[in-house]
């Protein structure tokens, strides 16, 4: 696990430089301008920076002269990450279903995400519905089978242009006359500014709630990692809408900042649960702070 997401997040450190900044600091002490530039560019933001940059400026100066700041740079972004109650948690089960429902913007990769969800509950030998309620995208429905085959799962879905409120209603019956353990639901990808568009995932997530009396509720914002500090956004506006239990962070082998995971959930307390390594159904695992954030600077902590 180390050895992949240390892989993965070798454009974050290349871009992002921390391992130039170190080597320099011998020579020449703590650059506080240089690392505060290299972390709002690699979308940390500007609020998480001025406070991972205050808490280490804190430990440094009481820790002498010999201090490994990369070390501390360490214990400070894991520290921050486990604040937010829940981080890491993996789905949760009890004697009920559990459904989880999974919102986002287009393109984050929610319909991937359901497969590989369910795909590693069924490692741990629980059955999963699918259900397609993402009616409005071209294929969408079609593609959702595809990767439910792959994951092993059931796929409830209705024709295209379809009411995405009745596939929910059927997959939820599915789920109980099947005797299964979780029900994901897929739904369209909204702009978080769209109200109708919000106004119709509340209706599903309501369903859901009518339906679903003594299950575990999930609600998970997909988030890709390319979107930057615009996730921020998105966490904010879809929690207004649904209340959201955790954060999916996507596609961190596509991008070379990836700073957003450190403040998207921090700064309005919703934990990032999963994250997202690559195009494999075993490439969506959960999030573990330490491992992150050793991988993140990995390199650097070796050389100084």
């Amino acid at each position: 696990m180390f050895s992949k997401l240390s892989e993965r997040l070798g454009r974050v450190r290349e871009k992002w430089g921390i391992q130039a900044l170190f080597s320099e600091r011998s020579r020449n002490g703590i650059s506080w301008e240089s690392l505060e530039e290299v972390l709002i560019a690699g979308d940390v933001g500007v609020t998480m920076t001025e406070r991972v940059i205050d808490t280490l400026r804190a430990k440094v100066s009481v820790s002498g002269p010999d201090v490994d700041p990369a070390k501390l740079l360490s214990v400070v972004l894991r520290d921050m990450l486990l604040e937010v109650k829940g981080t890491g948690e993996p789905i949760r089960f009890s004697s009920a279903p559990t459904a989880v429902l999974l919102v986002g913007v287009n393109g984050s990769g929610k319909t991937t995400t359901a497969a590989k969800l369910s795909w590693n509950l069924g490692r741990e030998g629980r059955k999963t519905i699918l259900a397609a309620a993402d009616t409005f995208r071209a294929g969408a429905v079609e593609q959702l089978r595809i990767w439910g085959e792959r994951a092993g799962a059931r796929v409830v879905s209705h024709p295209s242009k379809g009411d995405p409120g009745a596939v929910v209603f059927d997959a939820i019956k599915a789920t109980e006359a099947r005797g299964c353990d979780c029900l994901i639901v897929d739904t369209a990808g909204r702009l978080h500014n769209r109200d109708n568009l919000m106004e119709e995932m509340a209706r599903v997530s309501g369903i859901i709630d009518k339906n679903c009396a003594g299950w575990v509720r999930e609600s998970f914002l997909v988030i890709d990692a390319v979107s930057g500090q615009n996730g921020l956004k998105q966490v904010e506006a879809f929690g207004k809408v649904v209340p959201l239990t955790g954060l999916v962070m996507t596609k961190y082998d596509h991008t070379a900042k990836g700073g957003v995971i450190l403040s998207a959930g921090h700064e309005l307390g919703v934990p990032v649960r999963y994250i997202g390594l690559g195009e494999g159904m075993e490439d969506l695992v959960l999030f573990h702070p330490g491992e992150f954030v050793e991988a993140l600077i990995a390199d650097v902590r070796k050389e100084v």
